[in-house]
């Protein structure tokens, strides 16, 4: 496992650990979606690396493949 996904986990379970207990249900829940959620920015942020101009068709390519990820998952 990479680093950055370990400290992606750290990162939802301090999210997590900031509403619930870890033996309550509930804490599961919040934990998954938060993981998801930061999965899912990292994963844009790649996108977003390599939208560094030149192609403008390429650049707009790159925006609504970037908004279609966040529509489909409910990002802001």
């Amino acid at each position: 496992m990479n680093e950055r996904i370990k400290e992606i986990i750290g990162d939802a379970t301090l999210d997590a650990d900031s509403y619930f207990d870890r033996d309550c249900a509930a804490w599961r829940q919040i934990y998954n979606e938060k993981f998801a959620e930061l999965i899912i920015r990292e994963c844009i942020q790649q996108v977003n690396k390599d939208h560094f101009g030149g192609n403008d068709s390429w650049d707009r390519s790159l925006d609504l493949a970037v908004f279609n990820i966040k529509n489909h998952f409910g990002v802001e």
